[in-house]
């Protein structure tokens, strides 16, 4: 009889969690393997190069937070980053038909017509209110409590649009914005315990600006799978997870059959959905808790056009769509003007985003449909007179990760139970937050609390 093999640890997902998982455990260790059923690694960060222009086609950019940026040096992984331009500092939004740059000074906020004289007043009155205390609220809630309905219509909506595809109004406040709502707990104002904090603050902060990689995330995802000692399991998926005295029992699925192994460490770094189907026997409770993440698609749709074909100035980051502007796109990233080498001379790359809670039946249009409604957007803001290039459509059903006013206490309650559960891990989007930095922040803590012996 051939005896099932065990290793030191398994990683669901190769996703950047996943990698992040696997590159902190292979330290502790003997040996680690990622388990992943794409082709490549990296989960939703993919690159592809068409025709000289390079195309994401999930996260654009990303923040180098400290967690991340210490694990990346630690691992000589942070000579790949590079730093977006800096008029990647101007960002605007939708107003009136029109693109309103974000004000990112006090003289900008004093002049910016994204809100009134009195909202402004009402926005610096912040000090002045009340403190709540025990409630569970939506960003809307809190945001229109501390800061007035303008603010977080003008503003906040958009702002969220951006990093969620949500809406702020379902959007919990603690889980979306957790360090705003400990300093009202703490000081009774966020602006005056946000300059407290800033006085107070010491270490490390991490880097400021937007970062990508010379080549694109895609290839940047592969290259921190290059330093794993084992090379990412492909096209396999784990169909079977159970406790089978002091290890797990996995049955993995590939094209080429049925594997069983044992490991005495297992990180889940797969979409809540996903992990709650393998958790389902070993932990009904937390499969439940996980099957209530909910989830926003998005729609990206890359477009090359001629530089000279567009009326208006190509500047900035790109723009985001508040809810009320009557428009189908949630926003719009000008990719050229962030990084050298993402298009052709003379070009520019705009990476258009749907879908998201506004229109989720997005991911289901037809291409030509997509790009038609895209195009009238985009000549009502832009003014695009030639044709332009449509590089590819990636569509992701389930893209973002929507907390809602519940999401704290549900992944306290999941940490808890994984308390029963020795040698298992979460780690993904759904977890620390959104962003690729989360997300790998969320890596780190899975290995790390795996780390001591099981």
């Amino acid at each position: 009889m051939t005896s099932t093999p065990e290793i030191g640890a398994v990683v669901v997902g190769g996703g950047i969690a996943g990698l992040a998982a696997a590159l902190v455990l292979q330290r502790n260790v003997s040996e680690v393997l990622v388990v992943d059923s794409s082709d490549r690694p990296g989960g939703v960060m993919r690159t592809d190069h068409v025709e000289g222009y390079v195309v994401e086609r999930g996260p654009n950019t990303f923040q180098a937070k400290a967690p991340m940026l210490a694990a990346l040096r630690d691992d000589g992984l942070d000579d790949g980053l590079l730093r977006a331009e800096p008029e990647s500092n101007r960002r605007f939004i939708v107003c009136d038909g029109e693109l309103v740059a974000v004000p990112m000074s006090p003289l900008a906020f004093l002049r910016t017509p994204l809100l009134t004289a009195g909202g402004k007043l009402r926005l610096l009155a912040e000090p002045f209110v009340r403190r709540r205390r025990g409630a569970e609220e939506s960003v809307a809630e809190f945001a229109g409590r501390r800061l007035g309905a303008q603010a977080v219509e003008n503003l906040i909506g958009p702002f969220l649009t951006g990093v969620y595809a949500g809406d702020e109004r379902e959007l919990g406040a603690e889980a979306v914005f957790g360090s705003l709502v400990e300093l009202e707990r703490r000081y009774g104002s966020i602006a005056i315990g946000g300059l407290l904090q800033a006085l107070l603050r010491r270490g490390e902060r991490g880097l400021r600006g937007s970062y990508s990689a010379a080549e694109g995330l895609g290839p940047f995802a592969r290259h921190l799978a290059g330093r794993l000692n084992e090379s990412p399991a492909l096209g396999a998926t784990v169909s079977e997870l159970r406790r089978e005295g002091s290890a797990w029992h996995l049955s993995l699925s590939s094209a080429a059959g049925q594997t069983a192994m044992r490991a005495s460490r297992v990180v889940l770094a797969i979409p809540a959905g996903e992990s709650a189907k393998l958790l389902r026997e070993v932990d009904p409770r937390a499969a439940e808790l996980l099957e209530g993440v909910a989830y926003a698609p998005i729609v990206s749709l890359p477009l090359g056009v001629e530089r000279a074909g567009v009326r208006r100035e190509i500047e900035g980051f790109g723009f985001l769509v508040p809810r009320g502007a009557g428009l189908d796109l949630l926003g719009c990233l000008f990719m050229s003007r962030l990084f050298p080498g993402r298009a052709p001379a003379d070009h520019e790359l705009l990476q258009c985003l749907l879908g998201g809670v506004r229109w989720p039946a997005a991911v289901d249009e037809p291409d030509d449909r997509l790009l038609e409604r895209v195009l009238r957007d985009l000549d009502g803001i832009l003014g695009i007179e030639v044709d332009p290039q449509l590089l590819g459509v990636a569509r992701w059903p389930r893209a973002i990760p929507q907390p809602g006013r519940d999401h704290p206490r549900r992944m306290s309650e999941l940490r808890a139970r994984l308390c029963a559960s020795p040698g298992l891990a979460l780690a993904g989007s759904y977890v620390e937050g959104v962003s690729v930095a989360d997300s790998f922040a969320s890596g780190l803590r899975a290995a790390r609390d795996l780390a001591q012996p099981v």
